[in-house]
């Protein structure tokens, strides 16, 4: 009886020193570069002139819409990412994991600024919704919204490479 409660001691605290937590590591990630897929240059509604125009990526499948421009910590400012939806619809995003500070533009299936959110907060997971239906999105660094007095109505043209 004895050697079998010493056995059973045993097995217990072998169980219990395996089941220890191990201190979590830091997971290391790859810096994520710049793919440049197209061009978009955004035009004043009242004068047809340029305000500005940006490198671009385009996020154009479910993993790369779902993705957009999560894991990275910097942007250029003359760079952007284009999301283009399958649907005309209501759309909603979030800065979940995004460490970047965004202005995001909501644009219609006309190219036409439909709304936009300036200074989206960097991890903030509430949604930011379109407002009204549309089919693409704009993501740029926070404060050029601003800087080139945007607009609803203001317009974009883009090229893929």
């Amino acid at each position: 009886m004895k050697n079998a409660l010493v056995l059973l001691s045993c097995i217990i605290l072998g169980f219990l020193s395996s089941c220890k937590e191990e201190p979590k590591q830091a997971i290391e990630t790859a810096a994520i570069a710049f793919k440049k897929e197209g061009e978009l240059t955004i035009y004043k509604a009242k004068t047809d002139s340029i305000i500005a125009s940006f490198d671009i990526e385009i996020a154009a499948t479910d993993y790369e819409t779902e993705t957009g421009l999560m894991y990275r910590n910097t942007m250029k400012p003359t760079r952007g990412m284009l999301f283009v939806f399958p649907d005309v619809a209501m759309h909603s995003f979030y800065m979940k994991n995004t460490a970047i500070p965004l202005d995001i533009i909501y644009i219609d299936e006309h190219l036409k600024i439909a709304s936009f959110q300036e200074n989206a907060i960097p991890f903030n997971e509430e949604g930011l919704s379109s407002q009204v239906p549309i089919k693409y999105v704009l993501e740029i660094n926070a404060g050029l919204a601003e800087k080139y007095l945007l607009e609803v109505k203001d317009s974009i043209v883009y090229k893929e490479l």
